[in-house]
């Protein structure tokens, strides 16, 4: 099985590690498409721009070159298309002012939370759930030509997502088990958006509301079961109790002076907590003769 499972493994890295080299030579195949692509018109066009840019150099500086912050990235498009290389940052990048245009891109960790969900398990119950999403933008190139709007559609997919996982559990299951259905989530939501060069992180499940009346059917049956519970306990208190009376009335049987010095001891503590009360002991003796007489 160690094996087999190893086996496994390395063959999910290797087709994992073929599809990224893939992906790379995909995107270097745009790249170059995209420098080559440009046509005779398109370098006539860069040329001119790049030789208004020389003759208005001291004022041209200000348009052409742009600053990208550490979290961020730039993607430049000359002409429609996206230049060789990618994503450009972080720091100083040129651009000209008339061919080319970018955007830019925020690669920092992004949390949402997803919207109050009503949800009908798979016992028949409606519950309202919602949770919390962190993603980032792993790949920026990705994140601006394969979808409009990442965001959105992150959000979007991750509504949709938790009305289909949680629609396949009981109550029990999503009531007990919320870190195994955030963990399906996430797998889930990361394989969507792995074309959009988007990363799930981490989803969490924040709060799981029941309807009153289910509420209170929930709360009546831990208080009986609770009410259950006390009884068996103070049965089994009792019954160790009565155990023990027991062994102790075979001590006392077995010596007479036992019981004296019990009642001596019960004299003692009745006198200390209510000293106004008079006691007149009795001889032992003296009722073993009366009850000896009859």
């Amino acid at each position: 099985m160690r094996r087999t499972g190893g086996r496994a493994v390395v063959r999910l890295r290797t087709m994992a590690d073929s599809e990224q080299k893939q992906r790379r030579i995909i995107d270097s195949g745009h790249s170059k498409e995209s420098d080559a692509g440009l046509g005779c018109c398109g370098w006539i066009l860069v040329l001119v721009s790049f030789f208004f840019t020389i003759l208005t150099f001291p004022v041209s500086v200000w348009m052409c070159i742009k600053i990208v912050k550490e979290y961020e990235r730039a993607i430049i498009f000359r002409l429609g298309r996206i230049l060789r290389g990618g994503a450009k940052g972080p720091g100083l990048f040129f651009v000209l002012p008339c061919t080319d245009s970018f955007i830019k891109v925020d690669m920092r960790t992004i949390s949402f939370d997803i919207p109050p969900q009503e949800i009908l398990t798979k016992d028949s119950v409606t519950v309202s759930v919602d949770g919390v999403v962190y993603y980032r933008v792993q790949n920026a190139t990705l994140a601006v030509a394969n979808i409009t709007n990442a965001d959105s559609a992150t959000r979007l997919l991750a509504q949709t997502t938790l009305r289909n996982v949680l629609g396949t559990k009981n109550l029990s299951q999503i009531l007990s088990d919320r870190e195994e259905i955030a963990h399906n989530m996430q797998s889930t939501l990361d394989v969507a958006t792995d074309d959009w060069g988007i990363k799930v992180e981490r989803v969490e499940i924040k709060d799981v509301k029941l309807p009153v009346q289910l509420q209170r059917a929930m709360a009546a049956e831990a208080e009986a079961a609770r009410e259950a519970r006390a009884k068996v306990i103070a049965a089994e208190g009792e019954m160790n109790a009565s155990r023990a009376l027991k062994e102790a009335s075979i001590v006392i049987s077995e010596s007479p002076a036992a019981l004296q010095l019990r009642y001596l001891q019960t004299l003692t503590t009745i006198a200390a907590e209510k000293n106004s009360t008079i006691i007149f002991p009795l001889p032992i003796d003296m009722l073993h003769g009366i009850l000896g007489r009859k």
